[in-house]
């Protein structure tokens, strides 16, 4: 990867937080904490991995992605605003009564969303019969979907595990965010799902374990997923920070859900900023 291609998609990561920040501020509600933690991921798929055309969001070979872990709809939402597919000026609508923007993706309203979640591990059971339809007719799809730690708790996780392995889906792409964090606190207390690398190889994955806020390290992670018909399923399972680029909001688990009042929102707009500054030396 290119030192142009890097700072574009730091840019893109520095928008989506943006935009999550803008969205939860808007509805003074919502999800920022998880959202944060999966930008760069968001950043990737949207910007480099995922065949995709805004001005066709049903395209037929288009690959399709699944937020299986709906509640962090702000990070999707600015993903794909920033990416074309509706104005960037409608996040701050994030939970209106009379907006398209709600606090789960709906794909009937959505445009580019390709599947309605919100009930924790069910979006991986879609994802997995997407990529098992893409198989049965001989079509050229990959099939993406982000879970985070804490939902990986609920055992129809689990069954779509075994169905992807059984059925060899290697057009599918299951990441797993392990901020270590969900809403009742950490999830080695709540319910420790420790060892999730040895457990995702034992139900025959190809497993890839990175740090999620590097986009090199994504980078390789998402160049070795498995050729054509290899038979195996791919688990990219990112080690992040819960609320990452928001000092306060980073590691807490409070913010896994919270109210983005006007100084936070200052706040966290500023730090976003000066953390891109710092690093690429112009704004984003």
């Amino acid at each position: 990867m290119t030192n142009q291609e890097k700072k574009q998609l730091a840019i893109a990561a520095c928008q989506i937080r943006m935009g999550i920040i803008e969205s939860t501020h808007g509805a003074k509600a919502g999800h920022p904490g998880g959202s944060l933690s999966a930008a760069e991921m968001f950043a990737y798929l949207y910007n480099r991995e995922l065949r995709i055309d805004p001005k066709q969001p049903k395209m037929e070979s288009r690959d399709r992605f699944v937020l299986s872990k709906g509640h962090t709809a702000p990070g999707l939402y600015s993903a794909l605003a920033y990416r074309g597919f509706f104005p960037v000026s409608d996040l701050p609508t994030l939970r209106h009564a009379d907006s398209y923007l709600q606090g789960h993706p709906n794909m009937n309203l959505v445009p580019g969303v390709d599947m309605s979640t919100g009930s924790l591990g069910q979006g991986v059971s879609c994802a997995a019969g997407m990529a098992k339809g893409a198989k049965y007719l001989n079509e050229d799809v990959n099939v993406y979907t982000l879970l985070g730690d804490g939902e990986i708790e609920e055992g129809q996780v689990w069954e779509a595990f075994m169905f992807a392995a059984h059925f060899k889906l290697d057009n599918l792409c299951v990441i797993i965010d392990i901020n270590g964090l969900q809403i009742d606190g950490p999830t080695e207390k709540v319910m420790n799902s420790a060892p999730v690398d040895a457990k995702m190889e034992a139900f025959g994955f190809n497993v890839v374990t990175i740090d999620g806020h590097d986009m090199n390290a994504i980078l390789d992670a998402i160049d070795a997923l498995p050729a054509p018909d290899s038979d195996v399923p791919t688990v990219i399972i990112g080690k992040t920070v819960k609320g990452h680029g928001v000092s306060f909001m980073e590691n807490n688990v409070s913010w896994h859900a919270g109210c983005v009042n006007e100084a936070d929102w200052i706040k966290a707009k500023a730090e976003i900023t000066e953390a891109y500054e710092r690093k690429w030396g112009a704004e984003a």
